[in-house]
């Protein structure tokens, strides 16, 4: 199962973009130049309290920032190896499914037709906090056991969705949390690269 913004897409950047403009709408503080490296060593919920993000408003700035997604979808782009991962995953017998919060036609449109097609199941438009209750039926949808499930993603709130579904999580440093607060979980995984996904899953592929 695998996770789009800061796992598969390179969208960290348009977020820091497009966060001031979102924080003056909905009425948080915008984060401080110098707060950048802290925050991506906390959890969403610590980050969102400490920025003063009101809870009730959340579905709002969720559906807010999957429009300027779609609105800007042409500016972004899978990080540079992971065409070639999910196609060395397909081509190696495993079954991909995505979860995630963005939207599908966005996922798609960044992804590209080639990359996209590689994906068995897309399950977008998951609520912030709602990836474990996906987790969980995307994993019954699928047939699969749960102890051959490896949840991919960059964010610590990833982490205790796998967990609260009782699947395997393996953490990507390329994305938005440090790595060092990863490891600091205690994934089962922390992959530095897409070809460290690959070796870690194809052990036997050349």
């Amino acid at each position: 199962m695998l996770d789009f913004d800061g796992t598969l897409a390179d969208t960290f950047p348009w977020f820091t973009r497009v966060l001031p403009g979102v924080a003056d709408r909905y009425g948080f503080r915008r984060p401080a130049a110098h707060e950048a490296e802290s925050l991506r060593a906390m959890e969403a919920r610590a980050v969102m309290r400490h920025l003063g993000v009101p809870l009730w408003k959340l579905p709002l700035i969720a559906r807010h920032m999957r429009g300027l997604a779609a609105r800007d979808a042409g500016d972004l782009a899978p990080f540079p190896g992971i065409p070639a991962l999910l196609a060395r995953l397909r081509a190696g017998g495993l079954a991909l499914a995505l979860v995630s919060s963005n939207r599908e036609d966005v996922v798609r449109r960044v992804l590209g037709p080639g990359s996209a097609g590689l994906i068995d199941l897309h399950a977008c438009g998951t609520a912030l906090f709602g990836k474990a209750r996906r987790f969980r039926a995307v994993a019954r949808a699928s047939g699969v056991a749960p102890d051959r499930i490896l949840c991919l993603g960059d964010e610590l709130r990833d982490h205790a969705a796998a967990t609260r579904a009782g699947l395997a999580f393996g953490a990507v440093t390329w994305g938005y949390t440090r790595a060092e607060a990863l490891a600091a979980a205690g994934p089962a995984h922390l992959f530095s690269s897409p070809e460290a996904v690959a070796a870690a899953l194809l052990p036997g592929a050349a």
